[in-house]
């Protein structure tokens, strides 16, 4: 079988969160990101650690099969790639942000204006979408630091808590891009390989679903539990055990997280009692 090359970032906020899916879907790597290389024994993978804006490249050229990166990279460096799955982790936004103390939200102040960026692509492309003329200063780090240093009127960046953005008297106005990290591909994979990766996304796909789902068991009277199966969509049908009890069953199910307590509620008041929550390793459907 044809091994399946895979590029994560060497360091940075994605990499131990790619090692941990890789982990999660029972991948394990034999060494660590001081090499470039490393070999998988129990999967037919080989990881290439790189620097994260080197991954694009990479990908499109087709030194790498797959890669983990952030979407907004993939954005701002406007390469041939095709996005096979989200991955749900490393949720940012590329914004617009301003000093504290200006009070308009208007991007119409930035007409004009000198805006500091590592992302000039995606920024360029939404100011002409908005028929907005500001001078781009291209900056490879730290570009939080630009206004404060009087080299721009205000920045556009990656933003997740915010909090670096407080830290140097700044505010977020307006998002350009939502981003999370993704699973992309080279446009060309081999039969062998895109089977291997088939197999890859449906490991990723049983362990995304396990972590947005919880495994629920309660009891309810025999006469509740055509109208409370309802309200369990998650799964073809939940499972009913009698209980020792007359008139008394056990249902076991799947709830979705993001409903988690809109379904608790709803199970309540139609009479489920003793309601148990057991998180999930793993589902596959």
């Amino acid at each position: 079988m044809s091994t399946l090359k895979i590029a994560i970032q060497k360091s940075g906020r994605l990499y131990e969160e790619s090692l941990q899916l890789l982990k999660d879907c029972g991948i394990f790597v034999n060494n660590g990101k001081d090499q470039l290389k490393v070999s998988v024994d129990n999967f037919p993978m080989e990881i290439m650690y790189l620097r994260n804006s080197d991954i694009p490249q990479y990908l499109e050229d087709g030194v790498v099969d797959v890669a983990i990166v952030g979407e907004n990279l993939l954005v701002e460096k406007q390469k041939k790639i095709e996005i096979v799955q989200p991955l749900g982790f490393s949720k940012c936004r590329v914004s617009l942000a301003i000093p504290k103390e200006v009070e308009t939200n208007d991007i119409e102040y930035f007409q004009g204006k000198k805006i500091a960026t590592s992302y000039p692509n995606t920024l360029k492309k939404f100011l002409q979408e908005n028929n907005i003329s500001a001078d781009i200063h291209i900056i490879s780090g730290s570009v939080e630091i630009a206004p404060n240093i009087g080299l721009a009127d205000g920045i556009c960046d990656i933003v997740s808590s915010g909090s670096t953005l407080f830290k140097n008297g700044l505010r977020e106005t307006v998002s350009l891009l939502n981003s999370q990290a993704v699973l992309a591909k080279t446009s060309e994979l081999s039969t062998e390989k895109t089977a291997v990766l088939g197999k890859f996304v449906f490991r990723i796909k049983a362990v995304l679903k396990a972590k947005n789902s919880k495994y629920i068991l309660m009891n309810v009277p025999n006469e509740k539990i055509d109208i409370i199966s309802k309200t369990l969509p998650v799964l073809k049908s939940p499972t009913v055990i009698p209980l020792a009890e007359e008139g008394w069953s056990s249902i076991h199910s799947v709830i979705d997280e993001n409903r988690f307590w809109e379904v608790i509620d709803e199970l309540k008041d139609k009479g489920a009692q003793d309601i148990l929550i057991i998180p999930i390793d793993k589902m596959v459907i």
